[in-house]
């Protein structure tokens, strides 16, 4: 399963390497099949909506949070403009607080930063006018070697370093804004990449390939999670 998700990760992140990005989340064929999914399954309680792509798919968060009332919506390679189409199956379960992350796909993509913020802003004010309250959480660096190999196969002339190290100005970009925007907004912010990064990079003892977390990664996050939710009364 780890080596699909290498594999469709690689080809998405890098596919529109230094070219300006035409993508579509319909694109996605782990988006298509995951909507069928969200069509049929039956209601559940659910107080918290984990929402996000890949890193947000990659743990049980009921049992990482010791809690039965967490509901992942994660989806492998997804983008803001994604989450946006999918918010229906988030709104209908009535959960008291969504948590986003996201923008990385976005970024590798070359989506631009002004166009990844705009649609995390429809994401956020439809979960409000939902009455969801909404914790943002930063996007996550790439780590230095994020995509060596598949690079290295498939473009040689590029170098990983240096692509993730450019992508990474984007995701402070990124992250500058939502952060802004928080402020302004009264909205809770958890600064993962505070925690998580070393040299602007994600440290590399918490990923098992360079962006996806390992059990270290996501019991940082974990607790993250479990503090703003105490501060939330959940």
């Amino acid at each position: 399963m780890k080596k699909f998700l290498l594999i469709i990760s690689y080809i998405f992140l890098f596919s529109n390497l230094a070219a300006q990005s035409t993508y579509s989340y319909l694109q996605n064929p782990i988006y298509q099949r995951q909507i069928e999914f969200y069509k049929i399954y039956k209601p559940v309680n659910t107080k918290v909506v984990m929402l996000g792509n890949s890193l947000t798919h990659g743990v049980d968060w009921n049992m990482l949070l010791g809690r039965n009332d967490v509901t992942e919506m994660g989806i492998v390679s997804d983008v803001l403009s994604g989450y946006y189409n999918r918010l229906t199956y988030v709104t209908k379960l009535k959960p008291k607080v969504c948590f986003v992350l996201g923008g990385l796909n976005d970024l590798y993509q070359w989506i631009p930063v002004e166009t990844i913020f705009e649609d995390y802003q429809k994401v956020i004010e439809r979960l409000q006018r939902n009455g969801i309250t909404v914790v943002i959480q930063s996007t996550l660096y790439a780590g230095r070697d994020w995509g060596k190999d598949w690079l290295a196969a498939n473009n040689p002339e590029a170098n990983a370093s240096e692509v993730n190290a450019e992508r990474n100005i984007q995701v402070d970009r990124l992250n500058n804004l939502l952060k802004n925007y928080a402020a302004k907004n009264n909205i809770e912010y958890i600064d993962l990449n505070s925690l998580m990064s070393r040299g602007n990079f994600l440290r590399s003892e918490l990923t098992y390939d360079g962006v996806h977390l390992n059990a270290a990664g996501y019991k940082i996050w974990g607790r993250e999670v479990e503090e703003t939710l105490k501060k939330l009364g959940l």
